[in-house]
């Protein structure tokens, strides 16, 4: 082959490897044969060359597609993590909510039992005191009462023996 010649590729340049082959064979030329063999195995060559680099890419693209799945799983572990967490946040101050609720329930009932307990306190006081008032104009009215049996007794006295009293 000589450097101005260009060898085809191919299936046309495999074709003509083989007829320079034969060719040569056939003539007895020993260089336009192994031109003939040279050629094939660069054709050869090239189409392994090929397949190798489709080869490549597939495993390119394979590779860039398991790494776009683990992006994808990581991110979604992410989001649900992050979810979770969004969650678990919620549910905290729903329970915070319904405890401060629950202190507050408590707080008013407690306030209006001590309100209940303070008033009937006060109403017994009240009551006391009123029992208190009645017994001590039940005293007076029966001071006045006995002093006034006792000046009848006296007068009673006075008019029964008037020189006793003095």
């Amino acid at each position: 082959m000589s450097d101005n010649e260009e060898t085809a590729g191919g299936v046309v340049g495999r074709i003509a490897g083989k007829a320079k082959e034969a060719a040569g064979s056939a003539l007895g030329d020993d260089a336009l044969a192994r031109e003939g063999r040279l050629q094939q195995a660069s054709v050869d060559q090239e189409r392994e060359a090929r397949e190798e680099a489709a080869e490549a890419r597939q495993r390119e693209a394979e590779a860039a597609l398991e790494a776009d799945r683990d992006e994808t799983r990581h991110e979604r572990d992410r989001l649900q993590a992050e979810q979770a967490e969004q969650e678990r946040e919620e549910r905290i101050q729903r329970e915070r909510a319904q405890a401060e609720q629950k202190a507050a329930v408590e707080e008013a009932r407690t306030e209006r039992a001590a309100e209940a307990q303070r008033a009937t306190g006060e109403r017994a006081a009240d009551a006391e005191e009123q029992r208190a008032r009645l017994d001590r104009a039940e005293d007076a009215g029966d001071a006045v009462r006995l002093e006034q049996e006792a000046r009848r007794a006296e007068a009673r006295a006075d008019a029964v023996d008037p020189e006793a009293g003095r």
